[in-house]
């Protein structure tokens, strides 16, 4: 494991036939950092954050995850790197509807380890620590989406990663919903590992230490001081 930073990418750019969705992107994530991606629709909050995560190639520029250029390695290389050192929270929970809270989040590590009680004893001391304990068996379709939201973060951070990439994780909550995700987040940060949210909603920004603004596929990276972070967040980009 790298001790530089999480990721670095540098001069990332993404087209789709003669568009670049990603118009020279450069970033670099440290530990512990937390950030939050705004735009409107079609700036490419999306493509920027699948760019990142090693789920779609760059069309030129680099991405380095601790240290390392995963698309100077083979494909089963690539999935193990994302396996272990990435976590996704996507708006849509996708968890599995007729397993249970525990056994959604404990897929991920069962599959990297190969060990079930293992994976099934991180996953109980993740759930309680989001307040989910009593919550353990219940299938994943019979959570509230609030639950359910909160069990898809647990199922993310099962596996330790380095990074977690979240793409509008409380875009479909209500606003308690939303505060129990972001106070899970807070203690993601705390301990240490790197958090990068694209979202619409200043409450999520506001809760971030740095703000990506894009627009049609640039970004530009500004610091929010947290005393005017909701001034700021209120004027148009």
């Amino acid at each position: 494991m790298s001790s530089g930073p999480v990721l670095v990418a540098d001069g990332l750019v993404r087209r789709r036939g003669d568009r670049a969705v990603i118009a020279g992107a450069s970033l670099t994530l440290e530990s512990g950092d937390s950030i939050a991606i705004m735009g409107p629709s079609g700036c490419g909050k999306t493509t920027l954050l699948h760019l990142l995560g090693v789920l779609d190639r760059p069309s030129a520029g680099t991405v380095l995850v601790e240290g390392v250029d995963p698309w100077r390695t083979g494909r089963d290389a690539r999935a193990a790197l994302r396996l272990r050192r990435i976590g996704f929270v996507f708006q849509q929970n996708n968890l599995m509807p007729f397993l249970s809270a525990r056994d959604n989040v404990s897929l991920p590590a069962w599959r990297l380890r190969g060990d079930r009680r293992e994976a099934l004893a991180q996953a109980d001391v993740l759930l309680a620590r989001f307040g989910l304990g009593p919550r353990s068996s219940a299938p994943g379709g019979e959570l509230s989406l609030g639950e359910a939201q909160r069990v898809a973060v647990a199922r993310a951070l099962v596996n330790r990663p380095a990074l977690i990439l979240a793409d509008e994780p409380t875009g479909s909550l209500d606003s308690a919903a939303t505060e129990a995700v972001l106070d899970s987040f807070d203690e993601i940060v705390r301990d240490g590992t790197t958090l990068l949210v694209a979202t619409h909603d200043p409450r999520v920004a506001s809760r971030m230490r740095r703000i990506i603004r894009m627009r049609d596929g640039l970004i530009g990276l500004e610091p929010i001081p947290p005393a005017d972070r909701m001034d700021r967040l209120a004027t148009p980009l």
